[in-house]
Parts: structure tokens; C-alpha cells; sequence
């Protein structure tokens, strides 16, 4: 018996080696539109003592609505450090270039101003993953139906017995 399932499983990886379906033709991913003029876009950004971003203090848009989301996404999920890994509590500036000649985008980041009473503020980033935790936590409470209130408290009245 214990042969036999030995010899089985060898053979399996041998039948997908060999029935393996290929594609006839490649597949053409399509590449999105990218736009052909300069875009640009800059953010204020408050820094904590680990150098994550803690929030978005001002920005300046573009006419571009989905390069502003991307950007705004990106600002909010950065750490700013020194190469060595330590971080600078402060304002800093964060500007987004977008070149349609070269297709790139180049961020540039530039201290305004030391300090600031958010050092030991939690950063955007880990502050949305919480917030992402704690909805999951409760959706499974809901699925779950422990968190139900009694049958009496929804009626207002104790169920009839048989």
C-alpha cells in the first residue's frame, strides 16, 4: 500500500510536467495611456522620530485626478530617513515630477523645518493598517453572530414555549 501511494505521488508531478495547457498565442497586456504633458505635484508632509509620514499638512494638485491619487497614496506610505537609518522629526517637502518625454516620475524631498510636536505621533501608514485590522476583526464578529444581541432584546418580549 505504501508503495503504491510512493509511486503515485512521483507520478502526479510527471502528468502536470507533461499535460500542462500553453497558451496557443501570447497574451497582449495592454499598457495604459500615459500622459503627454508635464505633470507635478507637491506635499507638506509632517515626519515622526521613526521618519514615517504622519499626515499630509498641505498639498498642491494637478490637473491630472489619478496621478494626484497615486502621488497622495505614495506621500502617505513613505518613511524618511538619513542613509544611516535614523529619521528627523520635521517638515518636510515632497514633490512628484512627471516627464513625458522619459515616462518617469522623480520625487525630490527637502526638510522645511525641524521639530515638532508629532514625534512620537503613529505615521499615516500604520494608522491605516490598524484602522484595516480592526473593520477585519469586526466583519469576522459579524460573520461569526457571537456579538448578536439575545432574541428578547430584539422583540421586546420573551419567546413563546412549546
Amino acid at each position: 500500500m505504501a508503495l503504491a501511494i510512493l509511486m503515485t505521488a512521483a507520478a502526479i508531478p510527471a502528468f502536470a510536467a507533461t499535460h500542462a495547457t500553453k497558451p496557443k498565442h501570447p497574451v497582449a497586456v495592454p499598457t495604459p495611456a500615459l500622459p503627454n504633458v508635464p505633470l507635478h505635484t507637491e506635499f507638506v508632509v509632517e515626519v515622526n522620530a521613526r521618519g514615517q509620514v504622519v499626515r499630509v499638512k498641505s498639498g498642491k494638485s494637478c490637473k491630472n485626478l489619478t496621478f494626484n491619487a497615486q502621488t497622495y497614496g505614495n506621500v502617505l506610505q513613505m518613511w524618511i530617513r538619513h542613509p544611516d537609518g535614523s529619521a528627523e522629526v520635521g517638515l518636510y517637502r515632497v514633490n512628484y515630477d512627471y516627464n513625458p518625454k522619459t515616462k518617469k516620475v522623480r520625487r525630490s524631498i527637502a526638510l522645511l523645518k525641524a521639530g515638532g510636536n508629532w514625534a512620537n505621533a503613529k505615521g499615516a501608514a500604520t494608522d491605516m493598517i490598524d484602522t484595516a485590522d480592526r473593520e477585519a476583526e469586526q466583519a469576522r464578529k459579524a460573520r461569526s453572530g457571537k456579538n448578536l444581541p439575545p432574541l428578547n432584546a430584539i422583540l421586546g418580549t420573551p419567546s413563546p414555549h412549546p
